[in-house]
């Protein structure tokens, strides 16, 4: 197939499903959400009525002037892909309330401020030296009912671009941290529902709530209302409150009018557990007596330092460049992704941006009070917005070098995410290529190399799950993205305090854990979009089949062998995979316009780790706005505007603007671009 001069991106979808719990044992003491709300976002924050006055407080930028070279009021921006800086988002802010969308309205959200990033073919011929490339922001802002995506032009200082999309058409844009905290103040201020909360012998001052986005499911209540649910814990004696739920009661909420609509009030005779030795703070944990100590203390010592350099957002190391940002949506975005010819000493592309596009995790329980739990990490809540500042030598080792996230509050003021992401370089005792001569040969040879990568990580703490993300890189040209799973599982509510007690008919949607407390079956999938640009953008996506092969009579003392039968990739339903155990295949990325020294195309292969296919229906509600999880692997044609799986506006969506939809329409691909080599996403 002769390749054309198109960019493409691959979205690679995997996930877990019956996930496997890591408790997280911290050594520090919980953060304060009310002082740290800049850092404690979306599900993770909760409201004690204990303290119904507290402002909302973000990170001042002077109290980090000290933080590693990294002067934000100073910052200007080196290339083309930097993020926003502070001076930039105060223009941007000051551009917006002179504009007259924004001037006509006394309430209005900004729920998300970034980087327009500029057209690619510019990118790839700006160098070092030349002029700065135009800087324009992209603007989504929620205005009177109605969603508006517009393009600020730094330059001129005008808006060049507005277009209205309303709910109808779309979903509604990510929640911001003032969206989240206001609703949850709501239930409190009703009495039926503080009665329902203290008719079970909690308190109100020990409750701890959490904004639950309500998914959509093609009810007259949903049309054109922006619609959360809250739930609430106990935090009465642990720091732990996700193991005393409150069960059965749930409140509706209308997140414009900021009005109880509704309050389910079920399960009156379920008890709230105990919570005993549920504390997970290390400081808390007893061991026959004692704190838990199993280990001695360990470390990774570099005498000389890091190998690796950043100047501003551009990182190098060992055969290695690649530009890195922070993002309030994706967490952590790769571009430019480069390694160096051990040949040539020329740098050569390989991935021109990569990132987590969308986190689906749906909870298998149909009930009243969890049907509705479907969860759209990226869309809904912003996965970097729910990135926590890193723990240096837990979190991160020794030597690691801190970037910090700057970004935008629901008026566009900036704000500063600390310690948001850590680079470092990371040796296991693992073996990177060896080989030993067996002395049959009469060769005394032993060659090994100790395996030694650089980790870009980001951990986001989404409510009880923290996920921490992992960009690997390895001198061998591999790149490997991990997502690890740890923290604390959600769980429900019941009156049942042992197995025995359980009817044998009755199916609990999990797991009985303890005392009146189900661990209820659900699944994480990890959607990854990835741009990818070896040795250039003419690239195709082969699919390379292994087939059984019988031999003919006479021709070998063999039955069968294995046959590779490769196929190019010709339009989107072709690209479309889902991975069999029995019809096993390999992808590969090539560039069909540049030979290797024996004349076979230059190529990645994409190697798929720990994968799950979602089992719910097709029309499922959550699987039609999830449809992206359908397939393993996508392939579509470049569009700007189709980098989020799940659609730019996520939250209430009906499905309409999904992977799924983008790739049915099966056009015609010139050019393919899927993942390099591990695009495994373990979930511990």
């Amino acid at each position: 197939m002769e390749a054309k001069n198109l960019w493409r991106f691959l979205v690679l979808s995997i996930g877990v499903v019956l996930v496997l719990l890591v408790t997280w044992l911290p050594n520090k003491e919980a953060l304060d959400c009310n002082l740290y709300s800049g850092w404690c976002t979306s599900k993770n924050r909760f409201y004690s009525s204990a303290h119904p006055n507290n402002p909302i407080k973000k990170p001042s930028f002077s109290t980090y002037h000290h933080h590693k070279n990294q002067h934000h009021e100073s910052e200007i921006p080196q290339h083309p892909l930097d993020p926003l800086t502070i001076q930039e988002f105060n223009k941007v802010r000051t551009i917006l309330l002179n504009y007259p969308l924004f001037k006509s309205s006394s309430s209005y959200t900004l729920n998300s401020v970034v980087l327009e990033e500029p057209d690619k073919k510019l990118v790839l011929k700006w160098k070092k030296g030349d002029l700065p490339l135009p800087r324009k922001a992209s603007v989504v802002a929620y205005v009177k009912g109605d969603s508006h995506v517009l393009t600020v032009d730094l330059e001129t200082g005008q808006v060049v671009s507005q277009e209205a999309i309303t709910w109808s058409v779309s979903g509604y844009p990510t929640m911001t941290l003032e969206d989240m905290v206001g609703v949850l103040e709501v239930p409190l201020k009703s009495t039926e529902f503080n009665r329902s909360i203290t008719k079970r012998g909690v308190n109100l001052a020990d409750l701890a709530c959490l904004p639950i986005s309500s998914g959509w499911y093609g009810t007259q209540v949903e049309e054109n209302t922006r619609l959360i649910k809250v739930q609430c814990y106990s935090k009465e004696g642990t720091v732990n409150f996700y193991m005393k739920p409150i069960e059965g009661v749930t409140a509706l909420v209308d997140m414009n009018k900021k009005e109880v609509l509704s309050i389910s009030d079920n399960g009156q005779n379920i008890p709230v557990a105990n919570g005993i030795n549920t504390d997970y703070r290390y400081s808390i944990q007893k061991l026959n007596g004692g704190e838990l100590r199993m280990l001695n203390p360990i470390s990774l010592e570099q005498p000389k330092g890091p190998s690796f350099t950043i100047n501003g957002h551009l990182v190098k190391w060992a055969n290695w460049e690649f530009h890195l940002r922070p993002d309030p949506r994706a967490g952590i975005i790769i571009s430019q992704a480069k390694v160096r010819d051990p040949d040539t000493s020329k740098l050569r592309s390989v991935m021109y941006k990569g990132f987590t596009s969308e986190l689906f995790v749906p909870y298998m329980d149909p009930t009243q009070d969890w049907y509705f739990k479907t969860y759209m990490d990226a869309g809904e809540y912003g996965f970097g917005l729910q990135a926590m500042p890193l723990d240096p030598l837990n979190d991160c080792p020794k030597n690691a070098y801190y970037m910090d996230g700057v970004f935008a509050s629901s008026d566009g003021t900036p704000y500063l995410q600390p310690n948001m992401i850590c680079i470092f370089e990371s040796y296991a005792g693992d073996i990177a290529w060896r080989h030993a001569e067996c002395p049959i040969t009469d060769l005394k040879v032993t060659e090994v190399r100790p395996k030694v990568t650089l980790v870009v990580r980001m951990a986001a703490a989404v409510a009880n799950y923290d996920y921490i993300v992992d960009w690997e890189f390895q001198t061998d040209g591999l790149i490997r993205a991990k997502v690890g799973l740890s923290g604390i599982l959600m769980v429900k509510g019941t009156t049942y305090e042992n197995m025995d007690q359980v009817p044998n008919q009755e199916y609990l949607y999990g797991t009985l854990l303890s005392e009146n407390i189900i661990g209820v079956i659900h699944d994480h999938f990890i959607t990854y979009y990835l741009d990818m640009d070896v040795d250039g953008s003419d690239n195709s996506f082969v699919e390379v089949n292994i087939k059984k092969q019988e031999t003919s009579p006479g021709e070998s003392p063999r039955k069968s062998y294995l046959k590779a039968v490769k196929k190019v990739a010709k339009t989107e339903k072709d690209a479309q995979i889902r991975l069999q155990l029995y019809d096993p295949s390999e992808f590969h990325v090539v560039n069909p316009l540049k030979k290797t020294r024996i004349g076979n195309p230059v190529g990645y292969k994409l190697v798929p780790g720990a994968t799950a296919a979602s089992l719910l229906d097709p029309e499922d509600p959550p699987q039609k706005r999830a449809a992206f999880t359908n397939n393993q692997i996508w392939v579509t044609p470049y569009n700007k505007s189709e980098q989020w799986a799940g659609g730019l506006f996520a939250y209430q969506s009906k499905g309409d603007d999904t992977l799924q939809v983008w790739s049915n329409r099966s056009k015609i691909l010139f050019m393919i671009l899927p993942f390099l080599s591990h695009g495994s996403i373990p979930i511990l």
